[in-house]
């Protein structure tokens, strides 16, 4: 089935259509007076539906019930509103064509030249946990039916479904209409606007009925273009998830524009130091941690005490770097960072001091997070083909795994360990996380002493954190991503004199590995879980 063949030689042409009635029915109430007001100051005469109407004429906005229109009253709770041939062939009538104008007359039926439409707060009332019928009471049917019918008939209607566009109809107004190609604009984000609410709807009914959708759908709006991506040569650009709430919606305070590898560099520093419920930093180069600190039990400000400790970690790497803190940054923290050469800091507030100092450094990107800042659920990675998915990868006690504290960890070799080493322990791990495959974290006091990051095999990873941390790796404790395959990685570690490892264990040669420990007296344990990061 398809629609009716028109000879393009009866279309008549129409570019500027001046605007002499328009129908309103929106959720959104965001600017609907004033541009109610401005329409009917110019003239136009207006429809509406419901709230819209009520609101439009507690403002002294003259409007036309939808009902008087349709010589139908609102029915079925509201559900049957604009659902008649009064309402859509205003809004279908090809008005390029003698015949359609014909019919009109004959049906004593007037065209629409504006639609201004948004849909129920599906979203909204799903997010908010409401019970399930309420939700549907959310599904729109009337209002994508008019959105579309305008969209697809932009030829002679302007469809606006955003207060976003008021001020273009605005302008519109003044300049005797709006245009083809303003009106072709508007249409093109009208049924963009209808596909999301029917995606939303769609994945909303998959989730409630079990069925794991075999779509996977993935929608971003266009934030930023970028300057480049992870090279010159590469373009690259910045969209954002409707209802994210995480790096890609940090504000920029100060700083020069972020570019695509300092996006990515702040999402792991964020990830990284928001693995952690105390105060702590994370700074980060090229995605991977150079330091990685808590703060110590005994300071009067705990995040630039966060700060200094994972400088200390590796100064050199630490130029150049990537900075995020889980706590507001104070002025002292500011006067820190302010001395070393720094790419971006992200955290979750900034004292007026501390940004009037940060702000001095105009190569400094200065982001604040958003107040209800959260990672996503669900990763996804692009392949050649297709897309790989996946759940996030994090300590949280809610994701069901007994693996975000120690409690409940093996001991497989040497003595328990006593709490400050248990704590030592719990933050390597936790830390060790953030780190590349294959990843071994040495710490001590809270703070990485050294990081072995992102080698081929897990002995290199051992003598890099080893030859990073030098005379401080003596005395420090060891995590492991994943299980040693051989004893020769464990020994590395041992040989430097670290205190204690804790790894996840389950290679076949778990029995040589700890033996290697046994031997040289050191406690291990096995979590259980490993943590690659890819």
């Amino acid at each position: 089935m398809s629609g009716p063949r028109i000879d393009p030689s009866l279309y008549r042409e129409r570019d500027r259509i001046p605007i002499r009635r328009a129908i309103l029915s929106v959720s959104d109430k965001t600017g609907l007076v004033e541009l109610g007001q401005a329409l009917a100051a110019a003239g136009v005469e207006l429809v509406s539906t419901g709230s819209t109407a009520a609101l439009l004429q507690e403002a002294g906005v003259p409007v036309t019930e939808v009902a008087s229109v349709t010589g139908f009253p609102e029915s079925l709770d509201g559900r049957v509103k604009t659902l008649h041939p009064a309402v859509h062939g205003g809004l279908l009538a090809d008005l390029r064509l003698e015949d359609h104008e014909r019919q009109l007359d004959d049906l004593g039926i007037r065209a629409f030249e504006l639609a201004v439409v948004n849909l129920y707060p599906f979203a909204e009332t799903r997010a908010s946990g409401a019970p399930a019928a309420e939700v549907i009471e959310q599904i729109d049917i009337g209002g994508p039916a008019m959105v579309r019918a305008a969209a697809k008939n932009h030829a002679n209607v302007a469809v606006v479904v955003s207060p976003d566009g008021y001020d273009g109809i605005r302008r519109a107004l003044a300049e005797g209409g709006t245009t083809l190609e303003q009106r072709r604009a508007l249409a093109a984000a009208a049924f963009g606007h209808t596909a999301s609410y029917d995606r939303q709807v769609a994945d909303w009914l998959a989730k409630e009925t079990g069925e794991r959708d075999r779509v996977l759908r993935v929608e971003a709006t266009l934030a930023a273009p970028l300057r480049y991506g992870e090279n010159s040569h590469q373009q690259a650009s910045l969209y954002t998830f409707a209802e994210g709430r995480g790096i890609a919606q940090a504000e920029q305070l100060a700083g020069k524009e972020m570019s695509y590898n300092n996006y990515v560099d702040a999402d792991a520093a964020v990830r990284a130091a928001y693995d952690f419920e105390r105060p702590a930093v994370a700074i980060i180069k090229h995605a991977n941690p150079c330091g990685v600190a808590v703060a110590s039990a005994k300071t009067v400000d705990p995040i630039a005490s966060a700060h200094i400790r994972a400088h200390e970690c590796d100064p050199v790497s630490a130029f150049g770097g990537v900075i995020a803190a889980n706590r507001t940054v104070t002025l002292r923290m500011a006067e820190q960072v302010a001395d070393v050469f720094t790419e971006v800091l992200v955290a979750p507030d900034f004292e007026s001091d501390a940004l009037a100092v940060l702000s001095r450094k105009k190569n400094l990107r200065i982001l604040r997070l958003p107040a209800d800042y959260r990672r996503e659920g669900w990763e996804f990675r692009q392949i050649s083909g297709g897309v790989l998915l996946q759940t996030a990868d994090s300590f949280d006690a809610e994701r069901g795994s007994a693996q975000h504290d120690s409690s409940g960890w093996r001991l497989v070799s040497g003595e328990e360990v006593d709490d400050a080493t248990r704590a030592d322990l719990e933050f390597a791990w936790r830390a060790c996380r953030a780190v590349k495959s294959n990843a071994i974290l040495l710490a001590d006091g809270g703070a990485s002493v050294g990081v072995g990051m992102g080698q081929v095999n897990r002995v290199d990873s051992c003598h890099l954190a080893v030859s990073r941390a030098g005379k401080r790796a003596r005395g420090s404790v060891a995590a492991s991503d994943a299980f040693f395959p051989f004893s020769d990685g464990l020994q590395v570690l041992l040989d430097a004199g670290v205190r204690a490892v804790v790894q996840p264990g389950g290679s076949v040669r778990d029995e040589e590995v700890i033996d290697a420990a046994k031997r040289a007296g050191v406690p291990m344990y096995f979590t259980g879980e490993r943590h690659f990061y890819h």
